[in-house]
C-alpha cells in the first residue's frame, strides 16, 4: 500500500478513536516524514518551522480579529434584534417565523463567521416564538440547523480565511465571492419552507401582522449591524483596506458597538476575550497539524498520483470534481467540517488547479459542501449544537426537520457547479 494511503487511514482511525483532529494529523504527518527521509531529525525541525511561520504570520493575524469581532457581537445582542426585524417584514406568512429565522440566520453570519455560534445563538432566540405560534417542532429546528449553517459561508468567515491561506488564494475575493451563494443557500431555505407550508399549512401557522412604521422602526434597530457588515465587506471589496486591516476595523467597531448598547461590563470583556483566545488556539492548532500531514502526502506522492489517475481515466473534468464531491458528501457524514476542509483541501486543491479550475470558485464549492455536512447525518455538527440547547426536542426530530433544506442545498450546489459566474461575478469586479 501507498505511504500516502496509509497516512490517511491513520489519521481516521487515530480520529474515531478519539485523538483531536490536530493531533492525528500533526503526529501522522511527523511520523510520515520521519519514516519516508529516514531520519527524524527534519521531521523534528519541520514542527518548529511551521509552528513558528503559522503563530508569527500576519496573514493569520485575521482569525482572531474576526473571532474577536464574532464575540463582540453576540454580546451586544443584536441576535434579538436581528430576528425582530425579519419577522416585522415576514412574520405574518405562512411560514414566516421559520423564514425569519433563516433571514436572522444570515444577517447574524455576516458579523459572527461561525455556523455552530449562529445556530446555538438562534435557537435560543428564534425558537421560544415558534413555539408559541404553534409551529411543528421538526420545520423550527430543521430551520434553525440550516440557518446556522450560512455562517460559514457569508463573509467573514474563518473558514475561508484558511481555506485561502491553505491555497494560497486571494482572501479578499474569496470574501466577496461567498456573497452571492450566501444568499442564494437563504433564498433558497425560504423557498423551501414556502414550499412546505403550501402543502402543510399546519408546520407553520402565519404570525402577527406588522405596519409599515412598525416594519421600518424594527430594521433600524439593525442599522449598526448593517453599517459593520458594509464596512467591512465594502471595504474589502472596494480596495479601501485589506481583509486583514478589515478584520481590526470590525473588531473596533463591534467592541465600541458594545460598549455603546451597554452590554459589555468589565467581566464581559474579560470572558469574551477568553473565548476568543480559546477558539483561536483549537484553530491554529488544527491548521498546524494540516499543514504538518499536508507535506507529508506531498512527499508521499499523492498529488502527483491524483494527477496521474485522473490522466490516465480519460473521464472530463466535470467528472473528475463530480467525484471529488462525493468523497465530501461521504465524509461530512462522520466527520467535523472544520476537520475535514482542512483534511482534504492539501489533497485536492492540486488535483482541480491541474485540471483548470478556478481555486475561488473550488473554495466556494468546498465551503456549501461543508454547509451540507453540518446537517447531515449521523454527524451534522448544527444538529447536535441544537440538541445541547433545546435538549426536549428529539434528534430524530431534527434530522427530518432538516430533510428539505438539504435538498434546497443539493439544487443550489449544482446549479454553482454548472453556473461558475454566480460565484465568480463579483470578484471579477475587484481586477
Amino acid at each position: 500500500m501507498e505511504p500516502w494511503a496509509l497516512g490517511l487511514i491513520a489519521v481516521l482511525v487515530l480520529m474515531f478513536l478519539g485523538l483531536p483532529i490536530a493531533f492525528a494529523m500533526g503526529l501522522v504527518g511527523v511520523v510520515g516524514v520521519a519514516l519516508m527521509l529516514g531520519n527524524i531529525t527534519p521531521a523534528l525541525h519541520m514542527i518548529g518551522q511551521i509552528t513558528f511561520d503559522t503563530v508569527l504570520s500576519y496573514d493569520l493575524s485575521v482569525v482572531p480579529l474576526f473571532v474577536l469581532m464574532g464575540n463582540f457581537v453576540t454580546r451586544a445582542g443584536m441576535s434579538d434584534q436581528l430576528y425582530a426585524a425579519a419577522y416585522a417584514w415576514l412574520g405574518r406568512f405562512r411560514g414566516g417565523l421559520a423564514m425569519s429565522t433563516i433571514a436572522a440566520c444570515a444577517g447574524f453570519s455576516s458579523v459572527c463567521g461561525s455556523s455552530l455560534a449562529t445556530a446555538a445563538t438562534m435557537a435560543r432566540v428564534a425558537m421560544p416564538p415558534m413555539r408559541r405560534y404553534g409551529y411543528h417542532p421538526s420545520l423550527a429546528t430543521g430551520s434553525i440547523a440550516a440557518g446556522g449553517s450560512l455562517g460559514i459561508l457569508i463573509p467573514p468567515s474563518v473558514v475561508l480565511v484558511l481555506y485561502g491561506l491553505m491555497t494560497s488564494t486571494d482572501i479578499g475575493k474569496l470574501f466577496v465571492a461567498g456573497v452571492l451563494p450566501g444568499l442564494l443557500g437563504a433564498l433558497g431555505y425560504m423557498a423551501a419552507i414556502a414550499v412546505l407550508t403550501w402543502r402543510r399549512p399546519e408546520l407553520g401557522p402565519p404570525g402577527e401582522a406588522f405596519s409599515l412604521p412598525q416594519a421600518l422602526a424594527a430594521t433600524r434597530g439593525v442599522a449598526g449591524i448593517g453599517a459593520l457588515f458594509v464596512i467591512v465587506v465594502g471595504g474589502i471589496y472596494g480596495g479601501l483596506f485589506t481583509p486583514t486591516e478589515a478584520a481590526g476595523i470590525g473588531a473596533s467597531g463591534a467592541f465600541l458597538f458594545a460598549l455603546a448598547r451597554r452590554r459589555l461590563t468589565l467581566a464581559g470583556l474579560v470572558e469574551v476575550l477568553k473565548d476568543s483566545v480559546i477558539t483561536t488556539a483549537m484553530l491554529f492548532s488544527i491548521l498546524i497539524g494540516a499543514l504538518l500531514f499536508a507535506n507529508f502526502i506531498n512527499l508521499a506522492g499523492l498529488p502527483t498520483a491524483l494527477g496521474g489517475w485522473v490522466e490516465n481515466s480519460g473521464l472530463p473534468p466535470l467528472a473528475v470534481l463530480a467525484l471529488i464531491l462525493v468523497v465530501y458528501v461521504a465524509l461530512g457524514a462522520v466527520l467535523e467540517s472544520m476537520s475535514m476542509i482542512l483534511l482534504t483541501v492539501p489533497i485536492f486543491f492540486p488535483l482541480v488547479a491541474g485540471m483548470g479550475f478556478d481555486l475561488i470558485w473550488f473554495g466556494i464549492i468546498v465551503v456549501v459542501i461543508t454547509e451540507i455536512s453540518l446537517i447531515t447525518p449521523p454527524v451534522g455538527m448544527n444538529v447536535f449544537v441544537l440538541r445541547a440547547v433545546l435538549p426536549t426536542v428529539p434528534t430524530g426530530t431534527v434530522f427530518k426537520g432538516i430533510v428539505p433544506f438539504l435538498l434546497a442545498d443539493l439544487v443550489r450546489l449544482v446549479l454553482l457547479v454548472l453556473v461558475p459566474g454566480i460565484v465568480l461575478a463579483l470578484p471579477a469586479m475587484m481586477d
